[in-house]
């Protein structure tokens, strides 16, 4: 990603600097993700999938609904071709495989390898698709990644399972295909992918689960779960991701890494350590320094 965000000369129109925000705001929202498992005692983790996708699938439809119309929806998922397939398929991966990671390994060792997603997208996008990295995203990657490091060494360590990091590592990668798919196929509307992925998502969860009872309370935990933490933040991803180069997508969707043990210490008392708050504020400074830079470059492209 070397390109500036420009601004669209018409109003109305779709620019990258709408991309970069949507994104950012994709990250805000699921780094709700874990405050919100808190509030759940469900044992079992895959009645919370098939919850959390079913919800997810029914809020993306009413959106594209909304948006769209019931023609227009259908004309979407018609169109998706190949490519919404193949980023539905690897929503569908990543969310099932998290769950059967953490039976393997610990949250530190997937999150230490979840900031490898802008790397591995910035390489797939400059090996398959040739689209150019600037200095400044290498540069932004490495930090993030060597923030993240700082953040969990606290509780990297103990027995590693090769079997959970490589479903990390799956998982990194998968979403930073669907991120270059995302971008590569900018004219496809990748609303419907996602919501075939939540479905796929749902009904392997639901082959799975021990059972779907839940509590009243639960549910409404779950429906926000998967309304507005999945769904929206799908949403908010696959709209904006296409408008953006790919690195600084994945790029964006770092800060989630920052945010999501911030709301657990204010909301769940769970006060982070020192090393999370030290490499918090490495990342942090990485894309707010990022962003920075590439505004003061769009300005004097302007100007």
């Amino acid at each position: 990603m070397s390109q500036p965000l420009p601004q669209s000369a018409s109003t109305g129109q779709p620019t990258a600097t709408h991309g970069a925000a949507l994104v950012l705001g994709s990250a805000i929202v699921w780094s709700f993700g874990g405050t919100l498992a808190r509030f759940l005692s469900i044992e079992d983790g895959w009645t919370i999938v098939f919850w959390r996708s079913l919800f997810a699938a029914i809020f993306l439809i009413f959106f594209m609904l909304l948006r769209d119309g019931p023609r227009g929806t259908v004309t979407l998922f018609r169109h998706m071709g190949l490519p919404g397939i193949a980023v539905g398929l690897c929503f569908a991966i990543a969310s099932t495989s998290f769950i059967l990671a953490l039976a393997y390994t610990t949250v530190a060792n997937i999150v230490l390898i979840q900031a490898g997603v802008p790397l591995i997208a910035a390489l797939i996008g400059w090996i398959v698709f040739r689209e150019r990295v600037s200095l400044l995203t290498w540069l932004a990657i490495a930090a993030v990644i060597g923030g993240v490091a700082i953040m969990v060494s606290d509780s990297v360590g103990g027995t590693v399972s090769p079997v959970g990091d490589a479903l990390a590592v799956l998982i990194a990668f998968v979403f930073a295909l669907a991120t270059v798919i995302t971008r590569r196929y900018a004219h496809v509307r990748m609303t419907p992918a996602a919501c075939f992925g939540t479905i796929v998502a749902g009904t392997v969860a639901a082959i799975m689960a021990s059972g779907f009872s839940v509590t009243l309370p639960e549910l409404g935990i779950l429906a926000t779960f998967g309304a507005l933490n999945f769904g929206l933040g799908l949403a908010f991803f696959v709209t904006g991701a296409r408008l953006i180069p790919s690195a600084l997508a994945a790029l964006l969707g770092t800060a989630e890494t920052i945010l999501a043990p911030l709301w657990v210490a204010l909301i769940h008392g769970e006060i982070p350590s020192l090393n999370t708050i030290l490499g918090g504020t490495v990342v942090l400074v990485a894309l707010l320094t990022y962003l920075s830079v590439e505004m003061w470059r769009q300005r004097r492209a302007i100007g």
